[in-house]
């Protein structure tokens, strides 16, 4: 498997540029860190397992928006999830077309495995930045989300 980068950024790479490479080295790197505990785990699961663990139960639909997959491919995660034993779909309380999806007890566990790899990768993406560096980058890109979403 090749873990080297796919692209070699330029000396001025363009921000859409530079912020996709940022994620594609945070992408292999934490999947590098879930197959160097001997688990077979892609990000988008671990994005799953991430959301359901943070922000709890929801439908299917929420999840899919949550982590940026159609409804197909959200539903075959699921499925593979699922089968796994690390969450588990119910009927949703309020609306009974819809499931909701949440983690088993296996699935909080594995979770609880997972969460240094997330933070030992966020660190080493920081490791040459000050703290204040650190916190200024973080507020950047808060500006720049909140730039983009502002449709006024």
């Amino acid at each position: 498997m090749n873990t080297g980068p796919l692209i070699t950024p330029i000396s001025q790479e363009s921000l859409g540029v530079l912020i996709g490479l940022v994620r594609s080295e945070l992408v292999r790197g934490i999947e590098a860190e879930i197959a160097a505990k001997g688990l077979d785990l892609r990000f988008t699961q671990f994005l799953i397992l991430k959301r359901l663990a943070v922000l709890g139960p929801m439908t299917a639909t929420e999840l899919a928006r949550s982590v940026e997959l159609d409804g197909g491919a959200m539903t075959r995660q699921l499925d593979q999830l699922e089968s796994r034993g690390f969450l588990r779909r119910h009927p949703h309380e309020q609306d009974r077309r819809a499931l909701r999806i949440e983690l088993t007890e296996n699935g909080s566990t594995l979770w609880q495995q997972l969460t240094g790899c997330n933070e030992r990768v966020l660190q080493a993406a920081q490791r040459s930045l000050s703290e204040t560096e650190s916190k200024n980058l973080h507020n950047y890109l808060e500006r720049v989300l909140h730039a983009l979403r502002d449709k006024n």
